[in-house]
């Protein structure tokens, strides 16, 4: 509309008198190729500099406290050893936010790498590496002593301005048992500290695939599952993935719960206009696993949520990496606990649609 109205101005100009429509283009050009080159240099830096840092400083005292579902962005920290050799976590979070939300790519150095000199070094690094692939984030490495995996808290904990905190941690996934225990000791903290957890576990063989079909694993708007269309539905607006189809999958135990499923979503999918398409599946006696690797063997990229982290969770863990071995690109969604995601995706203030079915693992 602005374009239009642009548009719509300079033709006005023209019809009025089109040699001073000329004229006052060619004036206004000049004035910018002047200002530019003399790039407005004073003895106290650059004032374009002073101007962005007055306006951040004004935005983020506006910024409120308490999150606002309509206003609702994912402000995602990538967690990365060396994220030069983990693009797709970096692909991945560019894809998710659009340049809306913030994108911060980390990692954490140990023992004597994490030294100030190093720690620069690696941080320019990093930088180059993303100029290069023309992705917008900050980057922040961290020192640890021993533990990487609690100098990762650490960052999570102590990073960010204010308010501008991230609310999305997204992670690889863990494919060393013996690391397997504080890894999942490092999922419960997050949780508890009420950030989302995304987990990539990504098919080396085939990456994202053809970036044409995503199955979503559901099993209501609760906990999980809102926060899985939202990020679907985020990935889907990337130029990468804008012609992929979503497909909202439930598993039924019988036909006539599946006929209620399937109206139910239906109606539930037309209040949300996000252009997902249903799948209803019966099991007729099939296990959930038996189900997911034939159904989504042919997708591009898997939704499944996780359980709550509990005293078991290690255990859980490790049968769910065995169950959804051999999976197309998976991501594990983990909601923040006590925030409601259908307040995000739908018009009311109060969340609806109740679970009809239900879909291992949790939704």
């Amino acid at each position: 509309l602005s374009l239009i109205g642009a548009v719509g101005c300079l033709l006005v100009m023209f019809l009025i008198n089109a040699v001073a429509t000329v004229a006052a283009a060619g004036f206004v050009l000049v004035l910018y190729v002047w200002l530019q080159r003399r790039s407005l240099q004073t003895t106290w830096g650059d004032v374009r500099s002073g101007l962005w840092m007055a306006v951040l400083r004004a935005g983020v005292f506006q910024v409120q406290h308490t999150d606002d579902p309509r206003n609702w962005r994912p402000h995602v920290l990538v967690l990365s050893r060396d994220p030069t050799q983990r693009w797709s976590l970096i692909e991945l979070a560019d894809a998710l936010t659009h340049n809306r939300g913030l994108v911060t790519v980390s990692s954490v150095l140990l023992n004597g790498a994490g030294e100030p000199p190093e720690r620069m070094g690696f941080e320019e690094k990093i930088r180059e590496y993303l100029h290069q692939r023309r992705v917008q984030a900050l980057v922040r490495v961290f020192a640890a002593q021993q533990d990487p995996f609690e100098g990762a808290w650490q960052l999570i904990e102590a990073y960010g301005l204010g308010p501008l905190v991230p609310n999305t941690i997204l992670l690889g996934d863990c494919q060393n048992p013996e690391r397997l225990e504080a890894y999942c000791g490092l999922l419960r903290r997050i949780h508890k500290a009420q950030r989302n957890v995304v987990i990539l576990r990504e098919n080396e063989g085939s990456g994202f695939g053809r970036r044409r079909r995503i199955d979503v694993w559901w099993g209501g708007l609760q906990a999980n599952g809102g926060l899985m269309l939202l990020l679907a539905y985020l990935l889907r607006m990337d130029l990468d993935w804008r012609n992929a189809q979503i497909r909202l999958k439930l598993v039924a135990p019988n036909e006539v719960t599946a006929r209620m499923a399937r109206g139910q979503l239906q109606t539930l999918l037309k209040q949300l206009r996000l252009g997902f398409e249903a799948q209803v599946i019966v099991a007729e006696g099939r296990m959930f696993d038996e189900i997911l690797h034939e159904s989504s063997r042919s997708a591009d990229l898997v939704f499944l949520g996780l359980g709550t982290p509990g005293a078991e969770f290690t255990d859980y863990y490790h049968k769910l990496h065995q169950r959804t071995e051999n999976l197309p690109t998976t991501i594990f969604v983990l909601a923040a606990p006590n925030y409601d995601f259908s307040e995000v995706l739908l018009d009311t203030e109060t969340p609806t649609g109740e679970r009809t079915a239900t879909s291992e693992p949790r939704a």
